[in-house]
């Protein structure tokens, strides 16, 4: 459990289902991960419910037995909010309302809330205004009273302050201004694109909170926002970076995640532009989390559904300073863990054995960072060299910070 000692968190349950499809340890894992949801969007988690059915009920998600235990605790406990782990259908919603008088939310609402908190730049949000209102749409007979009786807090960041006043007919024109007005900002962002000559353009992509900001910072010498929270880069940051005497132009760009809502990546469209025109992508991975298989899966997948997944790429994975390494004596037969074997064992698994260029770091301390800009500028000059084949004498590799 995360800890939360400020008073203004809201107090919050979880809910999710172990279904056929879904076992009790991925929900444990997809619950560690809304929790985190939770907590980057102002919630603490007081406690998790779970119930195995075969598939949702099409009324209420879970079962009415299942409903009444929840409903008995959020009142015994003082709880403003119930969080879903899957989306709900707006009927759903309703009749989860209805019955338990609590705002209900789901990971789809919980990460809208959290765009909406993110987004610094017009254009940010701009789109994330438009994925609010395409959630909204199909749910306003149960916003009427939803809003009526709840005011602020997570959840309820909405678009604007008049969803009372509005129906179907002004929602659907609103969409259509933001879409066209998105249309206009994604056909300058690619003329900037276009005018940024022809330099190799690099892409961070991976996981959300895996630390692409802080490798963005160190390796470009810059202050683009980094948090130990979910989605903590919204907007798209582009930084000319020279390694040895080599420039190329670098991205940060939005973290994925599993369950992405389908709303958020119709309107990040031009974001994930960025990944599918750039010549070379750095995907980075969180070593020291449990599940970083699953990440380097969901993003893999993400890549493919964009049609990026052919690009170059450099497998850089992050924050081996999260493991303590302690060499055991000979006569010690604890098992091996994740947590005591050391970067030399970390190279001989599989991860090293990838079909890319593969490199253990810490973005935080800069640990191994050489090995990793050695890496980048191999992989940036044969693009480079590709593209403008009588320029390669022109570039030799050093190291300015060794060097100092």
């Amino acid at each position: 459990m995360l800890e939360k000692k400020d008073h203004q968190y809201e107090k919050a349950v979880l809910v999710g289902l172990i279904t056929q499809n879904q076992s009790e340890e991925k929900l444990t894992e997809y619950f560690d991960e809304l929790e985190f949801l939770a907590f980057t969007a102002g919630a603490s988690v007081d406690k998790r419910f779970t119930q195995r059915l075969t598939q949702p009920d099409p009324k209420t998600f879970i079962g009415s037995g299942k409903a009444q235990e929840i409903k008995e605790y959020i009142k015994e406990n003082n709880i403003g909010t119930v969080i879903f782990d899957d989306e709900l259908s707006p009927s759903q919603l309703k009749n989860l309302e209805k019955e338990m008088d609590v705002k209900i939310l789901d990971r789809t609402n919980l990460i809208l809330d959290i765009f909406a908190q993110r987004a610094q730049t017009s254009y940010a949000r701009t789109q994330v205004e438009l994925a609010q209102y395409q959630y909204l749409l199909p749910r306003l007979t149960r916003m009427w009273t939803h809003l009526e009786r709840q005011k602020g807090g997570i959840g309820m960041r909405g678009p604007g302050e008049t969803e009372i006043e509005t129906d179907r007919r002004i929602i659907r024109d609103r969409i259509t201004l933001l879409k066209d007005k998105l249309k206009i900002i994604d056909k300058q962002m690619s003329t900037q694109r276009q005018n940024r000559g022809k330099m190799v353009r690099v892409a961070l992509v991976g996981y959300t909170n895996v630390g692409k900001s802080t490798l963005m910072n160190a390796i470009s010498k810059s202050e683009v926002f980094a948090e130990n929270k979910l989605f903590a880069t919204l907007d798209t940051t582009v930084r000319k970076v020279v390694i040895g005497n080599l420039p190329f132009l670098l991205t940060d760009t939005v973290g994925f995640i599993r369950k992405l809502p389908t709303q958020l990546v119709e309107s990040f469209k031009s974001t994930l532009d960025e990944v599918r025109e750039a010549d070379l992508l750095i995907h980075v991975v969180d070593i020291s989390h449990e599940s970083f298989e699953d990440h380097i899966n969901s993003v893999n997948q993400t890549l493919m559904e964009i049609d990026a997944h052919q690009k170059p790429m450099i497998m850089v994975f992050n924050k081996i300073d999260a493991f303590a390494y302690e060499k055991k004596d000979e006569d010690d037969l604890t098992p091996e863990t994740r947590k005591n074997i050391s970067l030399e064992e970390w190279k001989k698994t599989w991860m090293s054995k990838s079909k890319y260029p593969t490199v253990f770091i810490s973005a935080l301390n800069k640990e191994n960072f050489p090995e990793m800009k050695k890496m980048i500028y191999d992989e940036v000059l044969k693009i480079h060299i590709s593209r403008f084949p009588y320029n390669d004498f022109l570039f030799e590799y050093h190291d300015e910070e060794e060097e100092a």
